[in-house]
């Protein structure tokens, strides 16, 4: 298996690559000055399989068109099979019509993949694991909660509380509870589908003089973490600490969720940046070892 190291997942790529011993093939890519973009793949990939590590965080639509491209060049240069890993999927979120008129944007993304030249699609945290069976062409999802989870054990935080910000994420904090052991609980929250305004309802947990870890799978605007560290502080919490696969983090949204007591935002490097300290290249080396093997 050879690994195609996209242009925004650079780092990530490199490091998988190096963890597995996997023969890498670089792409050489450049924005033309009207903004159109180039990509050039470095090395010969026919007959092989190949997987192309690209994440597509913002600037996502650039992001996107590189990784439709690359696939594309991969398909003509000759290559058996491609795979995708995608360690941030966007335009995930718009996965059902919510009002009359729009479009399901994920689903649109996934036949530009597959039209491009990508057999098999690997995500990692999908925001809906369910919208997958909606694609055409294999595809599936990884969780790296376990190796978040593992961090924070490793720095002496096992049997911390971890918070779900919503119920539909309370299987994120079951696999964190696995690693981290402690109790866990979820928040009611209700987000208005015109304002985007977000009310979260006060619960109460057994957290005072704790540490508590809010886990969510992507944190943007930071909204829900602020939400959520305000009423565990209410309810005599000792540390917070904020966990996400996907650190976005738009505009002054770290600032406030330290502002609203936090003490640090921990994510993966599905994004490159400050916040990616956890590194997916374990979980993604895996994967690729058992496509080799199966």
């Amino acid at each position: 298996m050879k690994i195609i190291v996209g242009p925004a997942s650079e780092e990530l790529g490199l490091k998988t690559a190096k963890l597995g011993g996997f023969k890498k093939i670089g792409v050489i890519n450049k924005k033309f000055p009207d903004g159109e973009v180039y990509v050039r793949l470095e090395g010969n990939i026919k007959n092989e399989n190949v997987t192309i590590i690209q994440t597509t965080s913002p600037p996502q639509n650039t992001s996107i068109i590189q990784l439709a491209f690359i696939a594309s060049a991969a398909k003509i240069a000759g290559a058996k099979k491609i795979i995708g890993i995608i360690p941030y999927l966007a335009y995930a979120r718009q996965d059902k019509m919510f009002l009359q008129g729009e479009n399901i944007s994920i689903n649109t993304i996934a036949k530009i993949l597959n039209i491009s030249g990508i057999d098999e699609l690997i995500a990692v945290n999908i925001h809906e694991e369910k919208v997958l069976k909606g694609f055409s062409f294999p595809a599936k999802t990884l969780s790296a909660i376990p190796l978040l989870a593992q961090y924070f054990k490793q720095k002496g935080y096992d049997h911390a509380f971890s918070l779900a910000p919503d119920k539909g994420a309370m299987h994120i904090v079951e696999q964190a509870k696995k690693v981290l052991g402690g109790e866990n609980g979820y928040l009611e929250k209700q987000r208005d589908r015109y304002t985007g305004e977000l009310t979260v309802f006060k619960k109460d947990f057994n957290v005072k003089g704790r540490t508590a870890i809010i886990f969510d799978d992507i944190i943007s605007t930071g909204g829900t973490i602020v939400n959520a560290a305000k009423i565990l502080l209410e309810l005599g919490v000792a540390k917070i600490f904020a966990a996400c696969v996907h650190p976005l983090l738009i505009g002054d949204a770290e600032k406030h969720i330290l502002n609203a007591g936090v003490e640090k935002i921990i994510g993966t490097d599905s994004i490159p940046g400050p916040f990616g300290i956890v590194s997916l290249a374990p979980l993604i080396n895996n994967e690729i070892k058992a496509l080799e093997s199966g």
